[in-house]
């Protein structure tokens, strides 16, 4: 079942909280991120949280802490500099701590913000999304791998046109 948009974000509210009690010295800044972040766009139920830090050596001293509230930590899992998180079986969140203002920050923002600002874009997105989730219904590293081709394509498009800025 599809929660509406303002349900996401008073999950995000909530959890961004718990978050800050338990490694606020070391957090800059947290954002909703990802498909529950956009109005109108489909999302699986889960909540991405992108955690900024300052360096990501100091992060590595929030792991036992984040795992103490239930967080199982992934390593980089594919993205250098990045600590990556998950929460629940069945999984309920996914949580990115990046540097802030570092690559990964700015380009989950970016991708975000595009979405929130051009409603054909976060259409496009969704639409895409849907497709490879048929395609790849029993393959959830062949549907990520091929969701990133297209967050990568839709940036570039983004680019090369009009941009937009939305924060949260």
């Amino acid at each position: 079942m599809q929660r509406a948009h303002d349900e996401w974000a008073r999950a995000f509210e909530r959890e961004a909280r718990r978050i800050e009690s338990a490694i606020g010295p070391y957090i800059l800044d947290v954002r909703h991120i990802g498909s529950t972040a956009i109005n109108g766009v489909p999302a699986k139920p889960i909540l991405d949280l992108l955690v900024g830090v300052a360096s990501y050596e100091d992060a590595a001293r929030c792991v036992a802490l984040l795992e103490e509230l239930g967080y199982e930590y992934r390593g980089e899992a594919g993205i250098a500099r990045r600590h990556y998180f998950v929460k629940g079986e069945p999984r309920t969140h996914h949580l990115h701590m990046v540097e802030k203002d570092g690559p990964q920050w700015t380009a989950a923002l970016a991708f975000r913000d595009a979405l929130r600002s051009h409603r054909e874009l976060a259409q496009e997105y969704a639409a895409a999304k849907e497709a490879l989730a048929r395609r790849f219904a029993h393959d959830r590293d062949a549907y990520q791998a091929a969701k990133d081709q297209v967050v990568v394509a839709l940036l570039h498009s983004l680019s090369r046109g009009s941009g937009g800025s939305s924060s949260e």
